[in-house]
């Protein structure tokens, strides 16, 4: 990615490396949430799995704001998000609707959220409640080793599907999604929550798209390096990874090559009305 002409954004806190609280559980990385989450699949006690692969202890951090250190990381997270803001700002300004920028929190091991206790175990998460994404980057060493979608660009694209699930929010969207959830049964409510994450994968191909017509950030193979990570974060993947076989019902946030193909539609159209995951089961 190139930044030559973009700027850094102010709304960072950098929680990592803080005092914090103790709580009960282990600091973990993902893979150990893939199996967390297919053991829930099947009724066994997540906690189970927790336990028995958990590496070091894990603090809440208190989560005083505080300004972010000026470590590469956090510089290409500002950079980054500044990015989401300029082009989500245009975007509303457009449509008359106002952007409201979120911020980002960075931390390691676990946070206080308006949402409960925010864990590295959930990987980068958005928190409708206070506006707020969270990411403790060491998902990002997961994202490269474990899940062979290294690049800058791959991580830029777990930021700006973050911030895609901002933008459901100021929409109204997820509050719609979640009303709709508590009213359906199970395999309904999980295709639900497959269409929002899919719509947010599609606005982050929205972002990428308007972000290098204004400011040219992409080069070669950033592209790629996107569709690599939405490939290898599908839920089929995942689950085949830690489980060895594939339950279509429980998918969360959508297969593979549903990731993949809604973020190069987002990226392809530039234009929101390109993200309406939930017209038809066509949709998916």
């Amino acid at each position: 990615m190139r930044f030559d002409n973009s700027r850094e954004s102010s709304n960072v806190e950098d929680r990592r490396g803080g005092g914090g609280l103790p709580v009960g559980g282990r600091s973990i990385g993902i893979g150990t949430i893939v199996l967390a989450l297919v053991a829930m699949y099947f009724g066994v006690d997540p906690g189970v799995v927790l336990n028995q692969t958990a590496v070091a202890p894990s603090r809440v951090e208190q989560g005083r704001p505080a300004a972010p250190a000026d470590d590469a990381e956090s510089r290409f997270v500002r950079h980054v998000l500044a990015e989401t803001e300029d082009t989500w700002r245009q975007i509303f300004r457009a449509n008359g609707q106002q952007y409201v920028d979120p911020t980002l929190v960075l931390f390691s091991g676990a946070t206080r959220t308006a949402c409960g206790v925010g864990q590295a175990a959930m990987g980068p998460f958005y928190c409708p409640a206070d506006q707020k994404v969270y990411i403790d980057l060491g998902f990002y060493q997961e994202l490269k080793s474990r899940f062979n979608a290294p690049g800058d660009f791959a991580q830029a694209y777990v930021i700006a599907h973050e911030v895609g699930h901002h933008v459901q929010n100021l929409l109204g969207i997820s509050e719609k999604v979640q009303a709709a959830r508590q009213r359906a049964g199970e395999r309904q409510a999980n295709e639900l929550s497959v269409r929002l994450e899919l719509q947010a994968d599609c606005l982050a191909g929205v972002w990428a798209k308007n972000a290098d017509a204004a400011r040219g950030i992409l080069e070669a193979g950033d592209v790629e390096e996107a569709l690599r990570a939405a490939s290898a974060i599908g839920d089929d993947a995942l689950q085949k990874q830690a489980q060895g076989y594939v339950v279509p019902d429980s998918f969360t946030h959508g297969s593979s090559e549903q990731r993949v193909r809604w973020f190069r539609r987002g990226m392809e159209s530039g234009q929101l009305a390109a993200c309406n995951t939930f017209q038809g089961r066509g949709g998916l």
